[in-house]
């Protein structure tokens, strides 16, 4: 059963970045007794707690209330907080327990819930999904860990009125690490890979937070999974009706690529439309788009509408994002890939030949599994970033590397000279953006802006 009000329940959210705001915006709409608390204390920070305080919830910013966040009826901790943090450490010892925001929001859900997971094409596949089923005329909230440029928190979308007809939500496995009662009507997990080793000790633990997405299954549940060991790993045994996509197969329940048209196979196979015509760039976003096309479909949108969806999607930015061709060298912004998963879809993905720009932030991945890849692949790779020492060692008889110091403006400008004419100049660093940037997005808007700049033409 879904929660209707906290009248006069304590509810203590660690956090003020979006997701703990949202949360407190929840709490307090439903009649939560609130309190916030951030030990930042930046310009941001005060603003939103400014906000928060304008609406009774009670804030500190600098600082945590312990005992005041133990004595809560519930707690609920943002996304971005470390579990290893003395704040948490603290509670622990206390034997208090706490929730994620994504859990505090599913409590007041009110419609069926698609939530989407897995190391890469979260995003895409998330957003086509809402797309393919807005297409058929179905009212879709779309958010969670999406961004805010493609839809609010989990918890601001609790408090729509009137509730849409289905909610879908991007997952991340920082959220998903404190459920205790999170259960989607249908669940999406696009692919795994290690990642996050800067916060898991194991790949296993990182598996284990991806895993409690089927967590609360029952018969009823639904599953959109790729084909491939390790999802069937993580969902051995879990109760409901299993469905499946993959680029590279055929003829199985779920959806697939048949020659090169797209196809839903649920009650008979049915083609949806000729690769061709879907507007993303690279191999591995077929399989995004065999994945929305299918969990779409279970969510009753036709045939017709799916075409038509997959032909009218807008590609996100930073995500193989065509930035321009000039003097033949075509200019491509993968900034979101932020693992050595990612960076290695792309290179598969493409066929022209490349120069790759990697490095930012070390997150603790080997880089060996792209040797091989760029050997097949690129021309040259431009080195840069906190990483770019590791990631020379580690890559050296390979592909030739260049180790650029300095700002990225001269890193992109390495990378200007080395492409030639039939090129592919590719950004996917594999890495976190910290180092010199505030985010992937902030990297990627500074690479393109950088692309027009070399090559003369407009932004």
């Amino acid at each position: 059963m879904r929660e209707e009000r906290l009248d006069g329940t304590h509810v203590a959210v660690v956090g003020l970045g979006e997701s703990g705001a949202a949360a407190a915006r929840l709490s307090s709409a439903k009649g939560g007794k609130t309190y916030v608390s951030d030990l930042r204390s930046d310009a941001k920070t005060r603003t939103r707690g400014d906000g928060l305080r304008a609406i009774g919830v009670d804030v500190d910013v600098g600082r945590h209330d312990e005992r005041r966040i133990a004595a809560a009826d519930v707690v609920v901790v943002s996304p971005g907080i470390p579990p290893d943090v003395p704040l948490l450490a603290g509670l622990r010892a206390r034997s208090v327990r706490w929730i994620s925001e994504l859990e505090f929001a599913f409590r007041f859900l009110r419609a069926p819930l698609i939530a989407v997971t897995g190391t890469n094409g979260k995003t895409t596949t998330a957003a086509l999904t809402a797309h393919l089923m807005r297409t058929g005329g179905t009212r879709v909230a779309l958010g969670g860990n999406i961004g805010a440029r493609y839809g609010p928190a989990a918890s601001l979308l609790a408090m729509a009125e009137p509730p849409p007809d289905w909610f879908v939500l991007e997952v991340s496995s920082f959220q998903l690490a404190d459920v205790e009662t999170f259960r989607p009507d249908i669940g999406v997990l696009t692919n795994l890979a290690p990642d996050h080793l800067d916060r898991y000790e194991t790949v296993e633990e990182y598996y284990a937070d991806k895993a409690n997405l089927f967590k609360n299954a029952d018969r009823g549940s639904r599953w959109v999974l790729p084909l491939s060991e390790e999802a069937e790993r993580l969902s051995a045994g879990v109760p409901g009706e299993r469905l499946h996509f993959d680029s590279t197969g055929t003829g199985h329940r779920g959806s697939y690529l048949d020659g090169s048209t797209l196809t839903l196979y649920l009650d008979e196979p049915r083609g949806v439309l000729e690769r061709s015509d879907v507007p993303l760039l690279g191999r591995h976003n077929v399989d995004n788009a065999l994945a929305a096309l299918l969990t779409a479909a279970l969510a009753g949108a036709g045939v017709d509408a799916l075409g038509e969806g997959l032909r009218t999607f807008t590609p996100l930015p930073h995500r193989l994002e065509r930035v321009l061709e000039a003097e033949g060298i075509l200019w491509v912004n993968d900034s979101k890939a932020t693992n050595v998963a990612a960076t290695l879809s792309a290179l598969q993905s493409l066929d022209r030949p490349m120069v790759v720009l990697l490095g930012g932030v070390d997150k603790g991945e080997s880089f060996h599994p792209l040797r091989s890849a760029l050997r097949a692949k690129a021309r040259a790779a431009v080195l840069y970033g906190e990483v770019a020492k590791r990631l020379e060692r580690e890559l050296a008889g390979g592909t030739p590397v260049r180790r650029v110091s300095g700002g990225f403006e001269s890193v992109v400008s390495a990378a200007h000279g080395l492409a030639k004419p039939g090129d592919i100049v590719l950004l996917s660093p594999g890495t976190a953006s910290f180092d010199m940037f505030s985010g992937y997005e902030q990297r990627g808007e500074a690479f393109v802006a950088l692309v027009h700049k070399l090559t003369g033409r407009t932004h």
